[in-house]
Order: C-alpha cells, then structure tokens, then sequence
C-alpha cells in the first residue's frame, strides 16, 4: 500500500519536474555510490567543444553536491518552484515550459565560458524560483518563520541566505539574470506600445510535447501545499483584497 501510495504521488508529478527533479536525485546518487564522478559531470568548455564531451552541456545542471544540507535544500526548492510554475503559469503548456528550459540552459551555458562555475543546476533552480516569483506578486511569503516579504524579494532572500552561508552569489546572480531576462522578453516587452514577442516556442516542441486536449481526470494539487506536503520550510500566504 506504501508503494503504491507512493508510486501516485509521484506519478501526479507534471512530466517535466518529474523528469528534471528524477535527473537529479539519480545523478546525485550514483555519485554517492561511486558509479561515476563529478569530474565526468562539470562544466568545461574544452573538454566539450575540443574532445566532444557534449554530455556536459546537460550533466553540470544535474549534480548539486553530495547529499546533506545545501543538496536538500536545493532540491526542496527546485521541486516545489519547478512544480508550481508547471501547474500553474505554464499549466497546458509543456513545450513552451521546455522551451523555457532550453532558453535558459542556453544562457546559462553561455554565460558560463565567461565565469568560472562548474555546476549550474543551482542558478537553474534560481531562475525558476524568480519566474515564479515576478509572476505572483502578491504572494506573502515568511523564510523559516524568521522574514515575511512578498514574492519578488524570495531570490534576493536566497541569495542573502547564500551569503550568510559563506558561498559565492554569482550563482544566485546568474540564475536571477537569466530569469529576468526570461520574464521580461516573455511577460514585458510584448506589451509594451510597439513590443514584439521575441521567445517563440518552435513548432517540433509543440507537436512532441502539446496534447490537443487535457486529461479530464488530472487533479491539479492544493495550491496552498505544492507537491502535496505541507512545507515548513517556506510557507506562503495570500493576502486578503483589502490589504493589496
């Protein structure tokens, strides 16, 4: 019955935060059991356009350190920021959530032969966390019971949070760049007098990922606990009309 439980909650997982978040937790586990290395994982652009490794243009976003804290952490908030952004904004829309991906892989790669960052699955997770931010304005959020603020300000709370733990925020920086780059072609410009919508979801991605109509059983969970657990460790709450 446990398997089975189990077996639905992870099946009602939207496909591609259950595939992205499914890469990770496997990369991460055969390199704890020694089944291969971060040093076949990271991100080197010589050893990728000079002796082909191309399969690290994919693997850098998928390793996130040993398992412990920082790694729980991340993947705490990419499942829950990749999930709701899936169900919600992007609800229906599987290739332009691709798409989305595929931009931002691109940036991110490109921005990376120019800083020197190995992994860049954790500027990834930023920049769906500020998507989803920029997109829920009014959204009250309260950071391990200590910070209340609104949506938009949770990118730059992480990244404070980061600095505190002594790390580098050119990650934090990196994945709030390319999300803003995103959310502005993607949700600004085009409605701007003259604006032109530039990102264009490429037709092959709607035909393999768009199905012409939506499953009539699909039971989209309660927005208040995404992923169908109730989080402690960052909760959210929406506020009453009166008080926008």
């Amino acid at each position: 019955m446990a398997y089975q439980s189990l077996r639905l909650e992870y099946l009602q997982i939207p496909p591609v935060s259950r595939a992205y978040t499914t890469a990770c937790v496997l990369t991460t586990a055969a390199v704890q059991l020694e089944l291969i290395t971060p040093f076949q994982l990271y991100f080197n652009p010589e050893l990728i356009f000079k002796h082909f490794q191309i399969w690290r243009l994919i693997t850098n976003f998928l390793f996130f350190g040993p398992v412990g804290f920082n790694f729980l952490f991340n993947m705490i908030f990419l499942y829950r920021y990749c999930r709701m952004l899936e169900e919600g904004s992007f609800r229906g829309r599987t290739a332009d959530f691709v798409f989305m991906f595929l931009f931002g892989g691109f940036l991110m790669t490109i921005f990376g032969l120019f800083v020197s960052l190995v992994f860049l699955g954790q500027a990834f997770t930023i920049m769906l966390v500020y998507v989803w931010s920029r997109r829920n304005p009014y959204v009250r959020m309260n950071f391990f019971g200590l910070l209340n603020f609104q949506a938009p300000f949770l990118p730059w709370v992480l990244m404070g949070f980061s600095l505190l733990l002594g790390n580098s925020i050119i990650v934090d920086l990196l994945g709030i760049a390319v999300g803003h780059i995103y959310f502005f072609l993607e949700d600004v410009f085009p409605n701007q007098p003259g604006g032109i919508r530039i990102l264009k979801t490429p037709s092959i991605l709607k035909a393999v990922f768009d199905t012409p109509d939506e499953d009539p059983n699909y039971n989209p969970l309660p927005e208040e606990r995404p992923g169908g657990f109730a989080w402690d460790l960052l909760s959210r709450k929406h506020p009453s009309p009166g008080s926008w």
